[in-house]
């Protein structure tokens, strides 16, 4: 099971330099897990420097993977990894997401590189 995180999506939706490294888990929909959190984070971003058809055509596409709410044990969990790693709430409850589906993190976020489970890609 994979997840990209919010950058990750980012950066390919704009096809940035680091593409690349997110096409794999990406493309294996069957195997990508999208927690809520980077749905809200993706469309946020694309809407506010594309426009909303644009930020609801990556919704559409982030969809294609297997989507998981924040539930309350999720949220327990995210609060406790937040407060073991110094993560920011999105990080922390993408961080529980991923442990709860034996998920490998795809990411070029540095709040996430010497987490174990992490595929962290530097940004270019």
């Amino acid at each position: 099971m994979n997840i990209v995180d919010s950058s990750g999506w980012l950066a390919f939706f704009a096809d940035e330099p680091n593409a690349e490294h997110f096409l794999l888990p990406l493309k294996d929909t069957a195997s990508l897990v999208v927690p809520t959190v980077t749905i809200y984070e993706v469309f946020k971003v694309a809407i506010r420097e594309s426009s909303e058809n644009e930020a609801l055509q990556a919704v559409v596409a982030m969809q294609k993977g297997t989507v998981v709410d924040l539930t309350a044990k999720l949220a327990v969990y995210a609060s406790k990894l937040s407060l073991q790693h110094g993560l920011p709430m999105a990080d922390s409850i993408i961080l529980a997401t991923a442990q709860a589906f034996d998920a490998t993190i795809w990411t070029q976020d540095s709040d996430f590189k010497n987490i174990s489970g992490v595929k962290y890609f530097p940004k270019k």
